[in-house]
């Protein structure tokens, strides 16, 4: 294993350090590590805070700041934050209009929130389970919260700015991430620093449709690895039959790296994507393409869609400024 790192058990912090300075003009890091929050706290606002295991970023610290979140709560990579975390977090950032949780759908993330939750007043949590390769009708697992929950944090970050009520926007994530779909594709493992292994094997001509963004098994393993266009068409066409997509609606395309996949691959994925999409009657009126909710050094890549109203897509392009996402500021 090769790793930039003076130790494992330093890993999380330096990288925390580092993040935190580089973008000190957005956020600042508390100074136990617990969470990073936004450098001025918006009284009167509602909070939004999410967290989950390290190595998916820039997800969740990327995401904090003017028209996403207020605070991100880090864990070790993959493991889920402590309750103290969010609590302390939840005190650091709350305006007085109450705090939001939004919490990807994995065992640890939504006890340990939801153990937070209790010791607090006022808050409500919004759960993203926007994975598809968990097919509810045949599975008994519940559905992970993947890279859609990048679209729920950002239309309720907006929403927030511009006022909502906490109630409000609860109902609003909820509705957002009933709308969102998204499926992965791995052609390699990732490695755990702490581990110092790859987290599953996976042979030179195979490839996992529909992992984990932790290196979950997905719906299964094939041989020899599929073209681009055979892969987007498989995605596609699993999330546009769990969705019911009619046709002529309008959708935002997210293709999101898992870490170890140069933008080259997954502009080509996108187009992939996009001509697969065009076959299904989507109109594609947003796109966002980038390394957003990772997997370490995992070469892989994962696809989502979004339904389109006329709020969502309001939301979505008012003003951001975070570490990871910037525009109309």
């Amino acid at each position: 294993m090769k790793k930039f790192m003076n130790s494992v058990e330093t890993m999380l912090h330096e990288s925390l350090a580092g993040f935190a300075h580089c973008h000190r003009d957005i956020v600042t890091l508390d100074s136990d590590y617990r969470f990073v929050r936004r450098v001025e706290k918006k009284s009167g606002k509602v909070a939004l805070i999410s967290g989950g295991g390290s190595g998916h970023e820039p997800l969740h610290a990327g995401f904090v700041g003017y028209g996403m979140l207020d605070a991100a709560c880090p864990g070790q990579v993959f493991t889920s934050p402590t309750p103290d975390q969010m609590i302390a977090a939840a005190e650091a950032v709350d305006g007085g209009a109450g705090v939001l949780f939004i919490v990807k759908n994995y065992a640890g993330d939504v006890m340990n929130f939801s153990l937070a939750a209790e010791m607090l007043a006022n808050v409500e949590t919004v759960i993203t389970d926007d994975d598809v390769a968990v097919e509810r009708s045949t599975h008994s697992m519940s559905r992970r919260g993947v890279a859609g929950t990048l679209v729920v944090e950002k239309v309720l970050g907006a929403a927030a700015e511009r006022g909502d009520l906490l109630a409000a926007l609860r109902d609003l994530g909820t509705r957002v991430n009933s709308v969102t779909r998204s499926m992965g594709v791995a052609l390699s493992s990732c490695t755990v620093p702490a581990v110092g292994t790859p987290t599953f094997q996976i042979g030179d001509s195979e490839m996992e449709m529909g992992v984990g963004i932790h290196g979950e098994p997905g719906r299964r393993r094939v041989s020899p690895v599929m073209s681009a266009d055979a892969i987007a068409e498989a995605i596609i066409r699993a999330i546009v039959e769990d969705i019911g997509a009619q046709s002529e609606r309008e959708v935002l395309l997210l293709v999101n790296g898992f870490g170890g996949t140069p933008s080259f691959e997954l502009y080509l994925m996108y187009d992939a994507a996009r001509r697969q999409c065009a076959k299904h009657g989507l109109q594609i009126s947003r796109s966002v393409v980038g390394n957003y909710v990772t997997s370490l050094d995992m070469a892989g890549c994962s696809i989502t869609v979004t339904l389109l109203d006329r709020e969502i897509t309001t939301l979505w392009d008012a003003p951001v400024h975070t570490a990871a996402m910037r525009h109309g500021m």
